[in-house]
């Protein structure tokens, strides 16, 4: 029987969700499986994994084979480069306290990799918001001398106007002061 670490999808439309099943490569995609190492949830940023290391460091030793997304997936959580490690310790080339120092200086230098990203994302998260707000500020600004002018406008049209019938008024009420004498 050859094994492969594969996806099964899970999920609703528009929006899978995968586990990671130990499966006989003959079975068909979201079908029997023989153990469930783990979940990948691909609409996070950055994709969220759920693994059970161990379990899949065994699977990996004793010859599963994984597909090419589960095969990033293990290598992004350093389940291949264990793999490549304990080889490296059968073969006599360091010792298990070596290998596992190993492990844990990549594991730190991913983690501060990662932290740097997101210190990135939010910093330009940060001066986007601050630019958009800026734009925003200088089209309010455009907007309010446009109605300060039209109401200069209104108010210089209805002055006039007053004028106007001030004017209209003025030689009326002329016309009809002598017309009562």
């Amino acid at each position: 029987m050859a094994t492969k670490i594969r996806l099964q999808r899970n999920g609703r439309k528009g929006y899978a969700f995968y586990s990671i099943v130990i499966a006989d490569s003959n079975a068909p995609r979201d079908g029997k499986f023989t153990e469930k190492v783990g979940t990948y949830n691909p609409n996070t940023n950055p994709s969220t994994v759920d693994l059970n290391f161990e379990r899949a460091l065994y699977w990996m030793e004793v010859g599963a084979q994984p597909t090419d997304t589960v095969r990033s997936i293990l290598s992004r959580e350093g389940v291949l480069l264990m793999k490549h490690l304990r080889g490296g310790v059968r073969k006599g080339a360091f010792d298990e306290a070596a290998a596992q120092a190993k492990f844990e200086a990549w594991k730190n230098e991913k983690n501060l990799k990662l932290i740097q990203v997101a210190e990135k994302d939010a910093a330009n998260k940060k001066s986007a918001n601050a630019s958009r707000l800026e734009a925003e500020k200088k089209v309010n600004e455009t907007i309010a001398k446009k109605v300060a002018e039209k109401k200069a406008e209104a108010a210089k049209a209805a002055a006039e106007a007053a004028a106007a019938a001030e004017a209209e008024a003025a030689p009326a009420a002329e016309g009809e002061a002598p017309a009562a004498e």
